[in-house]
């Protein structure tokens, strides 16, 4: 397993992109902004994230998905993990925004996230199409922060 850091040529990623944000406008909004970490595993890419620095020592996770092949064998857990030891050098929380989609939130609540906020109708407001997750229609996006200042040992 080895993760790494995309600096260029974000964009042929794309179809992961996609997996966790599914219109490229709003990708767009991040992407170069952000920075890109790509999971591999032999030749197979299997994961993607992309990080921003929101200011305050605050970081958000903007994108995480992993291929449909691969998910569901803790290699997004993996990801958050490595991620926080990364970012903890450097900010004090993280966040993550995400749709009310039951399989989402336990996942960030078992990767140690906290209820944060929520932005009502931020999905209707800035996606051109409805978001359906697990059946369900998404309209507020629930944000959710994890505090990476680990304590000395």
């Amino acid at each position: 397993m080895e993760i790494t850091e995309i600096k260029t040529d974000k964009k042929q990623y794309l179809d992961l992109l996609l997996l966790a944000d599914e219109q490229e406008s709003m990708i767009d909004r991040y992407l170069e902004r952000g920075t890109m970490h790509v999971m591999h595993h032999g030749t197979d890419t299997i994961g993607i994230a992309v990080v921003t620095d929101e200011g305050n020592k605050v970081c958000e996770l903007k994108n995480l998905a992993i291929a449909p092949s691969f998910q569901r064998h803790g290699y997004g857990q993996e990801m958050i993990s490595y991620l926080c030891r990364l970012y903890s050098k450097q900010f004090t929380t993280m966040m993550v925004g995400t749709g009310n989609s039951i399989q989402t939130v336990s996942f960030y609540k078992s990767c140690g996230f906290t209820y944060s906020h929520t932005v009502p109708d931020f999905f209707t407001l800035h996606y051109d199409h409805p978001i359906i997750e697990d059946g369900k229609v998404l309209t507020d996006m629930l944000y959710f922060q994890k505090n990476l200042a680990f304590p000395s040992s």
